[in-house]
């Protein structure tokens, strides 16, 4: 108890006062480090600046698109990706489709058959119908490509449309152009029967 009484007194005492001493540093070097501002000279590199480049072969975190499949819509030896390596399921074709009506169909039209409002309204753009046989049998990694880097007056969509949403559109697309091309043979039995 007398200890305690002790301890306190001595903590109590030294609340409040200011010492003559300067404070103790361990490592000076940070106090006392110079300094410099973004685009500011410095003669201690050869280059004179004081912002150092990154390392050759630095990628930023997120940055590393090595696999050229997903990022470029084209295989390691050039070739286009025959078919969207995210597959095809609901939530893609539903996705695709979102995203189609915002960045697409102004110009390609709800159809995919190049009629959209823009293209109505005499503007004199001309986009191509998804609807023809070159285009239904050409390999999903170019329809991916120009989504990204345009083509003629389309303009390119890297900026605006994420990878995962270009793969979607194409997905969105194919559908279209199943649907739009599809014959009475496409359709299944059980629901052909609800049709008629």
């Amino acid at each position: 108890m007398l200890s305690m009484l002790f301890a306190c007194l001595v903590l109590g005492g030294c609340r409040g006062e200011v010492s003559e001493k300067p404070p103790v540093h361990v490592n000076l070097n940070m106090d006392y480090m110079e300094r410099f501002e973004a685009q500011e000279a410095n003669d201690f590199f050869a280059d004179g600046r004081a912002m150092r480049p990154p390392v050759p072969g630095t990628v930023a975190r997120g940055m590393l698109k090595s696999d050229t499949r997903y990022y470029e819509g084209r295989e390691a030896d050039g070739r286009y990706v025959e078919s969207s390596p995210l597959g095809v399921s609901r939530r893609v074709v539903f996705r695709g489709r979102e995203r189609y009506d915002i960045y697409c169909a102004v110009c390609h039209g709800k159809a995919g058959d190049g009629l959209g409002p823009v293209m109505t309204g005499g503007y004199g753009f001309a986009p191509i119908s998804y609807h023809n046989d070159r285009l239904r049998e050409i390999e999903d990694g170019y329809l991916y490509e120009v989504i990204a880097d345009g083509i003629r007056t389309m303009p390119a969509y890297t900026k605006q449309i994420p990878v995962a949403d270009r793969w979607a559109i194409v997905t969105y697309i194919r559908a279209l152009q199943l649907s739009q091309n599809a014959s009475q043979g496409d359709i299944p039995d059980d629901i052909l029967s609800e049709l008629r």
